[in-house]
């Protein structure tokens, strides 16, 4: 059993193949995982452990008559509870949509399953998806696993959780202002943000939407490089999706090919903290990764991009959307909707064509700046948060070095400013404060970049090794469960 739940996916998805493992001691090692674990993090909000084990039951028969193996046969996932899943609840974290049971799978869920995935439930989610701070009416808090009272971030809170206690090998999330890279941030995860219409989303809200955008979390990078091979590629129903496909591999072990390449050359930006404010743990924890990126064979420049500009885009938009989406059910039900999705919903109302245009100019000019830097760089260095992870009581940061915000938003702009960019971007962990508190790095590449910026990440991955580091609250099960 633990041997099976501390397996990376990559090496886990060999054992499977190779018939060394089966699907069914996979799976019931991690649900005894979670059934051990979980009362205290709070990640898996609905579990679906029965139709698992059926699940995993065909996957060993399929594998025992030498039937074709998808890249993910028989490993443990779950799905952000803001993707729909056919009969299996879906919340969106709202208690309005408490007992929603949708007909249809979201396109992320189907290609999993494809691929051979056995999804174990649901991960948790703050409500609609509002904030990076994972907490809801219907299911409360999920707690990061490294320290029980502080927060795992959010929107993909549940999904980071989830991965870093070890009750799954692969997730899904999505992410507007951040929600793939904070929770990676706080857990010690990876989460990648991919280029928009690199992970088609379906069904579809909006279909000229290139701020929010479906992606893979995995505890390694080649973990989250592999789940992207299979979320990836073209959908004739999905208007922007790029219609390059993922490179093609015959097995997971596969994947370290792709990532490991010479960087002898690479040009790298650092930026320490996007002249934003940043806590002082936080700054200290990420020095010494400048250090890291020098010597994996390029340059490393101090180097700021100028994002001007992309504070009122993001928020524009976003308001927008949820003006758009939320509207008649904070009207509604007024009683019923939290307050980040009530306040955004009523920025929205307050647009005017005006501010609509205004944005879209700011995005051009943005995006003309972008090129230009990244004319000069291949790859950004950043802080992923602001802020290392908080009490999982509050709400959200009220300040950050004696400076008070104003919004929700506020502490999240290191990671929606980057959004606002159109670049990929990938939290890769990087290290810990002095308390023990897990802090990411934050590397954006160039325009649909997604591939070179995985092998970037790898290289900092493999020089670091913090990724191993495994939380004190979800040991080893060498023990007896607790309780």
């Amino acid at each position: 059993m633990t041997d099976l739940c501390l397996q990376d996916a990559v090496a886990l998805a060999e054992l499977l193949r190779r018939r060394e493992v089966s699907a069914r001691e996979v799976i019931s090692a991690h649900i005894a995982r979670i059934e051990a674990f979980d009362p205290a993090i709070n990640a898996i909000v609905t579990r679906t452990f029965e139709a698992a084990m059926a699940r995993a039951a065909e996957a060993d028969e399929t594998a025992a008559r030498g039937g074709p193996l998808g890249l993910l046969h028989g490993l443990p996932v779950a799905h952000k509870d803001l993707a729909d899943t056919a009969g299996v609840r879906t919340t969106y974290g709202s208690p309005l949509f408490a007992s929603n049971v949708p007909q249809r799978d979201a396109l992320v869920v189907q290609r999993m399953a494809r691929a051979g995935a056995i999804s174990l439930g649901k991960t948790n989610v703050p409500e609609f998806g509002a904030g990076s701070h994972t907490v809801n009416p219907v299911f409360g808090a999920t707690r990061n696993p490294y320290q029980l009272g502080r927060s795992a971030g959010g929107s993909s809170g549940g999904a980071a959780a989830a991965l870093a206690a070890r009750f799954v090998a692969l997730a899904d999330g999505s992410d507007l202002g951040g929600s793939l890279r904070n929770p990676a941030s706080f857990c010690n995860v990876v989460g990648l943000r991919p280029s928009p219409g690199r992970v088609p989303d379906w069904p579809l809200a909006d279909v000229a939407d290139q701020f929010a955008v479906a992606g893979p979390m995995g505890r390694t990078v080649a973990d989250t490089a592999l789940l992207l091979t299979v979320l990836a590629g073209p959908d004739p129903r999905v208007p922007l999706a790029l219609d390059q496909p993922p490179p093609a591999i015959a097995s997971p072990a596969q994947i370290g090919t792709l990532l490991d390449r010479d960087l002898t050359g690479l040009r790298i930006a650092w930026s320490p903290d996007l002249g934003l404010p940043v806590e002082p743990d936080v700054l200290e924890a990420l020095a010494p990764a400048r250090h890291v990126l020098a010597g994996l064979g390029g340059s490393v420049t101090d180097a700021t991009p100028d994002l001007a500009g992309a504070d009122e885009v993001f928020r524009t938009f976003r308001a927008f959307a949820f003006a758009t989406f939320r509207a008649g059910l904070v009207a509604g039900h007024p009683d019923l909707v939290g307050p980040n999705v009530s306040w955004n919903t009523q920025r929205g109302l307050e647009l005017a064509t005006a501010d609509l245009s205004r944005a879209t100019v700011l995005r051009a000019g943005l995006a003309e700046r972008i090129s230009a830097f990244f004319a000069d760089f291949d790859v950004l260095a950043c802080p992923v948060t602001q802020v290392a992870p908080f009490d999982v009581t509050l709400d959200w940061v009220h300040e950050i070095n004696g400076q008070p915000l104003r919004t929700y938003l506020d502490w999240m702009a290191s990671c929606y400013l980057i959004s606002a960019t159109g670049l990929p971007a990938i939290s890769v962990p990087a290290g810990f404060t002095r308390t023990g508190l897990p802090v990411g790095l934050q590397l954006v590449g160039c325009r649909r970049g997604d591939w070179d910026l995985l092998t970037v990440a790898r290289a900092f991955e493999s020089a670091t090794g913090h990724a191993a580091r495994l939380p004190d609250c979800a040991p080893a099960l060498t023990l007896a469960p607790p309780g």
